[in-house]
């Protein structure tokens, strides 16, 4: 695993389309409990190396009820965007994660984590990409309808301040998902 780990931190394959250096952020360990996809590292996270160390990081962590310790110990999450990369800034918010990483290493890193019992997806690139026939309408009924996933897969919106909006018109998310994935959470990491 810590050879794999090292090729992915070296990994350059979309160096010709960033306009920065590539800077890979993954956290994992081959017994991780919980493996966390979301979309690819924003700007603080490309500059820490830290994955999730900004405010949608404080909100995830807050969704699924465990320590800044808990999150980040590799025994209990592992850490993988679709994009392993920051990939810049577009014309409102980040561009989209580099279509690269997942097909390239998603696969391997799931074959060595064997002990992995929740998946969650976080966002729409996500979610497309592993839910693919099965994936609803959009993201709000995919989200909604989250106990056809189970048990494998636990589907989330992005835990993004910037998506203030669709949580006020959506209180439903706070009031069934939520209860719901800090339970299926805490049961694994006891």
């Amino acid at each position: 695993m810590e050879d794999l780990i090292r090729q992915i931190e070296a990994c350059l394959v979309c160096a010709e389309h960033l306009d920065h250096e590539p800077r890979p952020v993954i956290s994992l360990a081959k017994n991780s409990k919980i493996l966390v996809i979301g979309q690819a590292p924003g700007s603080r996270v490309h500059q820490s190396g830290i994955p999730w160390n900004d405010k949608s990081g404080k909100n995830l962590r807050e969704w699924l009820n465990v320590s800044d310790d808990d999150f980040y110990d590799t025994d209990k999450f592992a850490i993988v965007p679709m994009g392993f990369c920051y990939p810049g800034k577009g014309k409102s918010g980040d561009l989209p994660p580099r279509k690269e990483c997942a097909p390239l290493w998603h696969s391997i890193l799931l074959d060595h984590l064997k002990e992995v019992d929740l998946i969650l997806l976080i966002g729409k690139y996500a979610q497309d990409y592993y839910l693919k026939e099965d994936i609803k309408k959009n993201l709000t009924e995919t989200v909604k309808n989250f106990e056809a996933y189970l048990p494998k897969f636990f589907v989330l919106p992005h835990p993004s301040p910037r998506n203030i909006i669709w949580m006020a018109k959506n209180e439903w998310f706070k009031e069934e998902v939520l209860p719901n994935l800090k339970e299926k959470v805490s049961s694994i990491l006891k």
